[in-house]
């Protein structure tokens, strides 16, 4: 640790990913002093997030809903389709937002742009911004001291943990986690195609995992399609001519012919979970608290909600790294967590076995999906999150 008197800041964020720039965005807007540490990255790879209602609005309070809708696409129809060659194969679940009320789920928008879109605000604002990363974190009773490249030393009395699945804020703060890898790989691509998606992304259920179109602006879709590791390396191999080829296939050509427009890009999948969601002065947002598998576009949504969730518990507080605090934003975080962390992992893994109690089970609740309205609304409006928005509306 450097010998350097260090700058004393309210609250700093390590991390500066989508989940990271959006918690600098929330935060610094309170009145607290806020410095934000780490590189921006905006790789092109294929990969975009559906932003949920709730998450649109809460990134719409922060001043770059505009920006966003230039480069997004709404999602007003989302499609599942059992794949698996199930005897209990059920016949396609459609959830159509006008059914609860709104227009659209969502928007799906490129990783890149939703980063970049985020950093030019963060640009804008008097928000202290650091490329460099933080090498050193040492907890104490009245503010956490970081040391590391680029910087001078900082002793912020709360310190945000958006630094990713092997989150070094994390393991400062003693934080057990629980990590598992599925044997699945996730590939990434954008499409463009000859029909209209018609604002309807479509989610096929194979023995490998979901196979997922995600509509984006014009005659374009995202695809994340999870598979076997070795077959997803014999893939990627494939020149573009040829993997947009099998992917028209794999997708049944609902969306008529195919072409790759873009970078493409390989994910391994697994899961992580943790005991708590802050200790020691210490917060943890984003995948230093939560990975899932790309099922249900649970993943970035839930950090946003972790974002929001931290806004309410630091709301008017003198010192935001205070017990009481890192208790409300803990309580606020472990049932939503946890509830989503088990749901999509049970769905993953009856998708991976050929079990017949497992099939039978995933077969009944797409069935009943299809024919219950009350309870196929409540699903839609728990995988919404809309109290993020509610909370950015406050």
């Amino acid at each position: 640790m450097s010998t350097a008197t260090p700058r004393r800041v309210d609250i700093a964020i390590v991390g500066a990913g989508a989940v990271g720039l959006a918690a600098g965005l929330a935060l610094s807007g309170r009145g607290h002093s806020v410095a934000l540490l780490g590189p921006v990255a905006t790789p092109r790879d294929g990969r975009t997030v559906a932003l949920f209602d709730g998450s649109w609005r809460f990134l719409s309070s922060l001043g770059i809903g505009e920006a966003l809708q230039a480069k997004a696409a709404p999602l007003a129809v989302m499609r599942m389709v059992d794949d698996s060659g199930s005897l209990f194969r059920q016949p396609p679940v459609e959830f159509r937002a006008s059914e609860i009320g709104l227009d659209t789920f969502g928007w799906n928008i490129e990783n890149a742009d939703l980063t970049t879109i985020l950093a030019e605000e963060a640009g804008r604002r008097d928000l202290e911004t650091s490329p460099g990363l933080a090498r050193e974190i040492r907890p104490g009773a009245d503010g956490v001291l970081l040391s590391g490249e680029g910087f001078d030393p900082i002793e912020a009395r709360l310190v945000v943990g958006a630094d990713g699945r092997n989150s070094p804020v994390r393991k400062a703060a003693g934080i057990e986690s629980r990590d598992w890898r599925y044997p699945q790989t996730a590939l990434t691509a954008i499409l463009a195609h000859g029909r209209d998606h018609k604002e309807t992304s479509t989610e096929f259920h194979t023995r490998t995992g979901p196979c997922t179109l995600v509509p984006l602006p014009g005659r374009r879709s995202s695809l994340v399609w999870l598979l076997d590791p070795q077959e997803a390396a014999m893939l990627a191999a494939l020149d573009d001519e040829a993997f947009a080829r099998r992917v028209e296939r794999q997708v049944q050509s609902i969306l008529g012919p195919m072409s790759v427009v873009g970078a493409r890009g390989q994910v391994p999948m697994g899961g992580l979970s943790i005991d708590r969601f802050a200790a020691e002065r210490m917060a943890l947002i984003g995948e230093a608290a939560h990975v899932f598998p790309p099922i249900g576009a649970q993943g970035l949504n839930l950090g946003l909600r972790d974002v929001a969730a931290l806004q309410e518990a630091v709301r008017g507080a003198a010192d935001p790294g205070s017990e009481r605090a890192m208790a409300a934003y803990d309580a606020a975080r472990r049932s939503d967590v946890r509830l989503r962390t088990g749901a999509i992992d049970m769905l993953n893994r009856t998708l991976l076995t050929d079990l017949l109690p497992a099939d039978l089970l995933r077969g009944a609740g797409l069935l009943a999906l299809s024919r219950i309205g009350p309870l196929r609304r409540f699903v839609m409006r728990q995988g919404l999150g809309n109290d993020a928005g509610r909370r950015a509306a406050s």
